[in-house]
């Protein structure tokens, strides 16, 4: 799908057509003021009811407003700004012309999955691509009302200037340009940098008014079709395991209860788009439905994983980390070389599960009738979305149409279709729309969780001070377990996010896996793997430091060796570079010692700090972009962190939208600090133990970092990913941190110092 995008031929789409794929989701926000000028002497204004629609993302009536297609999901990250900005941009036109609307669910808009950090690497040039073309038409059709060079036409803010000063709007032009075949793909010129007007500048969200009124449209507030009905169901808290007997006369009792009935339990692996089953309660209004639920006398089955309990699984990778394992890169001889050390550091981590609890709940608004499938949801691929709601009703995906909402946050959960087909079975069942709920409870205890992991490094120094070998074991199941019992061992993917993609010159390297069967359901959750690869990899380059007698950066520095481009195909050949052909992407480390050094400089590295306080440091490469951090804390007498400062470095290419860029490390400073401090899921006999943010901790405010401070480095490079890139350095970097403040190491989460 994604080569499909970058290889797309801009076409024309007729005004049957574009209207038909953004009537069902005109959503979008009016930007500005809607201006339609009644000056004529410059010709601003053509045909009013005319659209010119040149492709499947741009429209452009004959009074000048232009509407952007963001087909890509928001949630927080700022994407349904950033996208359309980009055509905009290149189409010249007036920002406060434009409105934005949502598209469907759609194969024809490419890619639709707002997951894993690439919405502007992927479209970045395909709609710069876009908007140039509409330019080019607009300078074609204006140079042909005046008989002139195209090449003495610009287009400039909504108008197109001839060299002598003369001008046409938009909106007069629109209907002249639909009638111009399509410019050879050639001819189309993009801007120079220097040219950006939105592209690289500080811009607000197009949502910023309404989220901030509260007039913004999430999940949660569909309530718009007549007669819906509220959904809950009571799940067995074994993942997949089924109902043995219920009772509902209690339940039906409750006044405004409807219908109470079963959904199957898909078994386990439980697989990413099936519900899991359960007893249904339907009722008029929220509260009748969770009363009626809690009334409700229900046995559970015992699925196959009812002996899971989490603490003692998670020994059991530990105890595997620590022997030989199964080989997914090997450099030099790792024996020979920690045998030949003159100092040996070993150290052990833990990671436990961990769970989304976005604020916004799972939550659908389903609507099956006349062999038709509607809904309304906040989720990340909507594609998924239909496809699977296809399967589970029988229908044909043309029959199905997903309308995306805001998302309240996300983080990975939200591209799981399984509670929008909940919400479509439960409809198909009452012939009425459904509004399925999930509570705080259902969402901790039945979510796709982060997967557990655990880890083992041994590294090597000889009688020089050098560091010469490098063993890393990493054991966790694989998000692939949630769909196939024969997934049990690591995939090159998940070890290409910070352990076998390690970049530092060093003599023997050795990375080990071992199987490591998933008893509950796992998913994406925000930077993967990263997560637990960049803490190992990040605390024990800081013992290195520690045992080298020498800075924490400069022995960073020290061991990425001369600036190359490192060719991980060579070393292994599992190396995934995030969808990515290295040659397109490549792992700079000149790159990545910018970030690093100029973290050193922005923080004010080993700055005199009181007794209790320090400063940590780590550095890390996910999703294609480059990141260093460096975190300061304060310990007080009772052991309570405080994060007063985090200096953030980024290097994602183009900074294509320098506000979002900032707000995403800012937001995952508070994210990491969350995971790191607070957060941990364990399960016994099968079942969650934690049920709300009582037990399942997340950070405070008090917990977050008093200032983020992001730094952007100016780049022409392709633009990567800044939605997880947060995440990974941080949690070494205040880990480190920590220890420089109380001398105490941290190798397991969450952080707890007593």
């Amino acid at each position: 799908m994604k080569t499909d995008i970058y290889e797309s031929k801009i076409f024309k789409v007729s005004r049957r057509d574009f209207l038909k794929s953004t009537s069902m989701s005109m959503t979008g926000l009016l930007l500005g003021i809607n201006l339609s000028c009644s000056d004529t002497s410059k010709k601003l204004v053509g045909n009013p009811d005319y659209i010119f629609s040149p492709n499947l993302f741009i429209s452009l009536n004959g009074n000048g407003d232009v509407t952007l297609i963001a087909h890509r999901s928001e949630m927080g990250t700022g994407i349904r700004t950033s996208l359309p900005l980009v055509m905009a941009d290149e189409m010249e036109a007036d920002w406060s012309r434009v409105k934005v609307v949502q598209a469907v669910g759609d194969e024809k808009y490419g890619d639709q999955n707002t997951d894993g950090s690439y919405s502007v690497r992927m479209f970045f040039t395909p709609l710069r691509k876009a908007g140039a073309t509409v330019r080019l038409l607009l300078e074609q059709a204006a140079a042909n009302e005046w008989g002139v060079d195209v090449a003495d036409c610009k287009a400039n803010n909504h108008e197109v200037f001839h060299s002598s000063g003369k001008s046409l709007g938009f909106g007069y032009l629109a209907e002249k340009a639909a009638a111009l075949p399509m410019p050879a793909e050639g001819s189309v010129k993009l801007k120079e940098p220097k040219d950006f007007k939105y592209i690289t500048k500080q811009s607000s969200i197009v949502d910023l008014r309404d989220i901030v009124t509260g007039r913004a449209k999430f999940g949660l507030d569909n309530n718009h079709l007549p007669n819906t009905k509220i959904a809950v169901i009571k799940r067995n808290p074994e993942p997949g395991a089924g109902l043995k007997s219920f009772t509902s006369d209690n339940a039906v009792k409750v006044p405004g209860v409807l219908k109470v009935f079963t959904l199957d339990a898909p078994g386990f692996p439980t697989n990413f788009n099936k519900p899991l089953g359960g007893v249904v309660v339907v009722a008029d209004n929220t509260w009748a439905a969770l009363e009626g639920r809690k009334a409700l006398d229900v046995t559970w089955s015992k699925g196959i994983n009812a002996d899971y309990n989490s603490l003692a699984y998670n020994g059991g990778m530990l105890n595997h980390a620590k022997a030989k394992g199964k080989v997914r890169r090997e450099s030099g001889q790792i024996d020979k070389g920690l045998t030949s050390a003159k100092k040996i550091i070993e150290a052990d981590y833990i990671v436990p599960l961990l769970s989304h609890t976005p604020m916004e709940t799972p939550c659908a608004l389903a609507h099956v009738h006349d062999n038709v499938c509607e809904v309304w949801a906040p989720v990340q691929d909507p594609q998924g979305v239909r496809k699977s709601l296809a399967e589970a009703l029988g229908m044909d995906q043309k029959a199905v149409t997903v309308n995306i909402t805001l998302l309240g946050g996300a983080f990975g959960r939200k591209s799981k279709p399984d509670f929008v087909v909940e919400a479509a079975l439960i409809s198909r069942t009452m012939g009425t729309p459904i509004k399925i709920l999930w509570t705080r409870e259902d969402d901790i205890q039945h979510d796709f969780y982060h997967f557990p992991a655990a880890q083992h490094l041994k590294v090597g120094i000889d009688e020089n001070n050098k560091v010469t070998s490098w063993l890393h074991r990493s054991v966790f199941p694989p998000i692939g377990g949630t769909s196939d019992a024969n997934s049990k061992e690591a995939s090159g993917a998940e070890l290409s996010m910070g352990m076998i993609d390690l970049p530092y010159a060093i003599e023997n390297v050795c990375c080990e896996t071992h199987e490591s069967p998933a008893k509950i359901r796992i998913g994406w959750l925000r930077s993967v793997a990263n997560i637990h690869h960049a803490f190992a990899v990040g605390c024990t380059l800081d013992e290195v430091a520690k045992a080298r007698g020498v800075d924490p950066i400069q022995n960073v520095l020290d061991l990425l060796g001369n600036d190359r481009t490192i060719d991980f195909n060579s070393l292994t050949s599992e190396f995934w570079n995030y969808n990515e052909k290295l040659e397109d992407y490549p792992w700079s480390t000149a790159r990545f010692r910018n970030v690093i050094e100029t973290a050193k400089e922005k923080s004010n590295w080993g700055k005199n700090l009181p007794k209790g306080s320090g400063q940590g440091f780590a550095a890390h490469r996910s999703f294609l972009t480059y990141v260093a951090c460096v975190v300061e804390v304060k310990v007080d007498a009772n052991n309570k962190i405080r994060i007063p400062k985090v200096d953030y470095v980024v290097d994602c290419g183009v900074p294509v939208n320098p506000e979002r860029i900032k707000a995403q490390f800012e937001g995952g400073a508070a994210f990491a600090a969350s995971l790191a401090l607070k957060s941990e899921i364990t399960v016994k006999n099968g079942a969650v133990e934690q049920s709300n943010f009582h037990n399942y901790q997340v950070g405070r405010m008090s917990d977050s970092p008093y200032e983020t401070a992001v730094h952007i480095i100016e780049s022409n490079e392709k633009p990567t990913g800044v939605g997880e890139p947060p995440v990974p350095p941080f949690i070494p970097a205040l880990c480190n941190a920590i220890y420089a403040a109380t001398g105490k190491r941290i190798r397991q989460l969450p952080v707890r110092l007593t």
